[in-house]
């Protein structure tokens, strides 16, 4: 029984030695002198930031993307025993003792790395030769502006690896597919799928381009499946036999013909109806498997992204205002040290401030001071003279308002405490001056459509006082909630105009302290944050007068109420933020646009030494940019010509070369056009490294089309010798590019002034072609 023990254990396996050797390479190019330059390089001070937070365990929000990417880098950091004590100010600054360089910028490098043999993998299971796979891995692997990327603490060395993690998962999933579907490997390589889109996704937005297009290419590959009559059911716990067998090899008009030809002869027969819907199971199986995979799967995965970020960020953070006061109530410190205790339910007599749920242009509070209104604006209209009100960005003991009954004239919580509900008519009493909260039909003095919004002062003239305001709780759950502090969004309707109390954002001028303008707005368009209004702070007012109400606004609450949020809730509203935060579209002395990427019109200058001339660049391998190029307008002119013979019958190519040419310009040329296409209609300021995913799909086309133009198009040995001594020196051209610019890549070399001046070719070949304009005698 136990014989198996007395004989060795022996494990075969099939090692293939290109990829070993091209990750060998790739980890040589990206990992060596990883830790030069010791100083902050580019949007390395823009990222390192964001890893001291999570060192720290401190909130913070970055509007350029998912969080997934920043805490891949954190975990560089935290892997390496980063403390997240650095100052983060000043591109160039010398990193300290306690950072550990090598592990912040480890993660990048392997992912840069990694995608040399990962470009093999994609041509090989695209069936295309051992020379294109090795061809496509070279040239990743000494593209410059790649190597210069991946080297550094940024995020487009792992979305470029999760990206042809996509696509070589999906690849290796479809050739799974053909050979043994619902095997371990098929759901491996399935799932894998789904998991690398989400990671894509979760590492920058641009990673939902190559989502889509690797989700369109499997709903045209399920939708062929459909249509495939020939579909065995075997694998996916279906009948298993001859009689299947055969029913597979004669499709489906067969096997209905024969099942109703024994349909007439007898009865005995008739259970072979059931046969056409087992196959509907499987193919049912086939798509519900996808679906799972391709769409459950990365969205259950992008939230558990969240799920992590939430978690470990848990501390009040500089970028807390801009969140809700019910997102910051569930951070540590912060305001949920300011809130801790309060009273849950508002109730008549409370004393609260009200926060605008709008956030835009900064985060305030609905506040009121002793000035009033001028008497007349710079326009020459009139006003009310009355109190000013407006929307204060600080804490101040001006936002205090007090919840009265307009039947009672109390400003102190009953016993019991008589709660607020929806669509009860309510007084808001300014805490520090017992003004009323009113509007009437006065302009607004910025906004004069809108109107005017003050503290009522009575001067004993025709403008009666119109202070009534209805209660109207936007996110109930039914017409008998209770106003509740943080949790309830409210909107407070005027009685007399119905016009609604709103922030409009403007900033007053010196008059009204350069504060933000409030007003009430008659022509409501429906729900909009800045319209909305949040308890923040809340105590329950103990006293009727007024120095001991003065005394309670400044004193802790008592009463402790717990109102954490949901992941869910706080994950849409910090999604939401992130799609809605505001970018900053200032020029930058090395933005570009998508067609200075294209013809290489551009660079980055990241580091330059303080003391040598030594310096990196983010510039890229002239050759291959070119190429590329030229690759990608090829293969369309060649797609075009084929599908336009093979319309009129005229088949070229055999079927499974056609297959293969559709499905590599899918996957590469798609894969640069959606990584490309969307920056032409972006307004943002925009650089060169924003190309760099689109640029490797380029390159995994360039030996594609070389192969096909080898294969196809030259037609003898000898054009075929030519094409192959030509495509030699093309790519010596290319490695002596590269070596060229690997000063300039890896920043380690201390440069001459002749040296820098050969490196400037362009600068030089445009002021040769801006003489031979001006005299073409010269």
């Amino acid at each position: 029984m136990l014989g198996f023990l007395q004989r060795p254990v022996l494990v075969k396996a099939d090692v293939n030695l290109n990829v070993v050797a091209l990750t060998v390479m790739g980890l040589l190019s990206r990992l060596w002198g990883l830790t030069y330059p010791r100083a902050v390089v580019f949007d390395e001070v823009y990222y390192g930031q964001y890893i001291s937070f999570y060192m720290k365990r401190v909130f913070f929000l970055d509007g350029s993307g998912p969080p997934f990417g920043h805490m891949l880098l954190a975990l560089g950091g935290y892997l390496g025993g980063f403390d997240g004590n650095f100052l983060w100010n000043r591109i160039g600054a010398e990193y300290s003792s306690n950072v550990p360089v090598w592990s912040l910028r480890l993660l990048p490098a392997l992912a840069g790395a990694l995608a040399v043999p990962m470009a093999y993998q994609i041509l090989w299971e695209l069936h295309f030769s051992h020379c294109a796979a090795m061809g496509a891995a070279l040239l990743i692997l000494i593209e410059n502006a790649l190597i210069t990327q991946s080297r550094l603490m940024l995020l487009e060395s792992l979305l470029i690896f999760f990206n042809l993690s996509a696509v070589l998962s999906y690849l290796k999933f479809s050739n799974s597919q053909k050979r043994r579907p619902f095997s371990p490997s098929w759901w491996l390589w399935l799932t894998l799928t789904g998991v690398a889109c989400a990671c894509a996704v979760g590492t920058k937005y641009m990673g939902v381009f190559t989502y889509l297009l690797v989700l369109g290419v499997a709903t045209v590959h399920t939708w062929h499946l459909i249509g495939d009559r020939t579909l065995s059911n075997v694998g996916a716990g279906g009948v298993r036999g001859t009689r299947v067998a055969a029913w597979g090899r004669q499709g489906w008009d067969g096997a209905f013909q024969g099942q109703f030809r024994r349909g007439q002869e007898g009865g005995a027969a008739l259970w072979r109806w059931t046969r056409p819907p087992v196959c509907q199971v499987c193919v049912l199986c086939h798509v519900l498997a996808r679906a799972v995979a391709l769409v459950l799967v990365p969205v259950v995965t992008y939230l558990l992204f969240f799920y992590v970020h939430l978690t470990l960020l848990c501390r009040s953070g500089p970028h807390d205002q801009i969140m809700s006061s019910a997102f910051q109530a569930s951070l540590e410190g912060g305001l949920a040290r300011i809130t801790q205790g309060q009273p849950l339910e508002v109730a008549y007599g409370s004393q609260v401030t009200l926060k605008s749920a709008f956030g835009k242009p900064m985060p305030c509070w609905l506040h009121s001071h002793q000035s009033t209104y001028p008497r007349i604006y710079e326009d020459s209209r009139g006003s009310s003279h009355q109190q000013q009100v407006t929307c204060y960005p600080f804490k101040d003991v001006n936002n205090w308002w007090i919840v009265k009954d307009p039947g009672r004239h109390q400003l102190e919580v009953s016993a019991p405490p008589r709660p607020v509900r929806h669509g009860d008519v309510v007084q808001l009493v300014h805490g520090m001056t017992t003004r009323f909260l009113n509007t009437h039909d006065v302009a607004a003095p910025l906004n004069p459509h809108a109107q005017e919004v003050s503290c009522y002062i009575d001067y004993n003239i025709s403008m009666p006082a119109q202070n009534l305001w209805r209660l109207d709780i936007v996110n109930r759950e039914s017409d008998a909630e209770v106003w509740k502090t943080i949790l309830s969004e409210v909107r407070l309707v005027h009685v007399n105009t119905s016009a609604i109390l709103k922030l409009s954002g403007a900033h007053l001028p010196d008059w009204g302290f350069r504060q933000l303008e409030v007003v009430g707005e008659k022509l409501s368009r429906g729900y909009h944050e800045s319209t909305v209004w949040t308890v923040e702070e809340h105590r329950y007012g103990r006293s009727q007068e007024q120095k001991e109400r003065e005394l309670e606004l400044h004193s802790p609450t008592q009463m402790d109420v717990s109102r954490n949020l949901s992941f869910l809730a706080r994950f849409s509203e910090l999604q939401w933020r992130m799609l809605t935060m505001r970018s900053d579209d200032s020029e930058h002395k090395y933005s570009s646009t998508p067609l200075d990427w294209v013809t290489l019109d551009t660079n980055i200058a990241y580091w330059l030494h303080p003391r040598t001339s030594a310096q990196i660049h983010l510039l890229g391998n002239a050759v291959i940019w070119a190429s590329a190029g030229l690759a990608t307008a090829l293969y369309t002119l060649l797609f075009c010509w084929h599908l336009l013979r093979r319309q009129r019958r005229l088949c070229d190519l055999p079927e499974d070369s056609w297959l293969r040419w559709v499905l590599a310009g899918a996957l590469c040329a798609g894969g640069w056009a959606v990584n490309y296409l969307p920056f032409l209609l972006m307004e943002k300021t925009l650089f060169l490294y924003h190309y760099l995913p689109a640029l490797t799909f380029q390159i995994l086309l360039l030996p594609v089309v070389l192969q096909h133009v080898g294969e196809h198009l030259c037609r003898s040995e000898l054009q075929r010798s030519v094409f192959g001594a030509l495509v030699v020196a093309w790519y010596s051209a290319a490695c002596h590019v590269f070596d060229t610019l690997r000063p300039l890549t890896y920043g380690h070399k201390s440069l001459s002034p002749s040296e820098l001046q050969a490196l400037r070719w362009r600068e030089s070949w445009d002021i040769l072609i801006r003489k031979y304009q001006q005299d073409p005698t010269q």
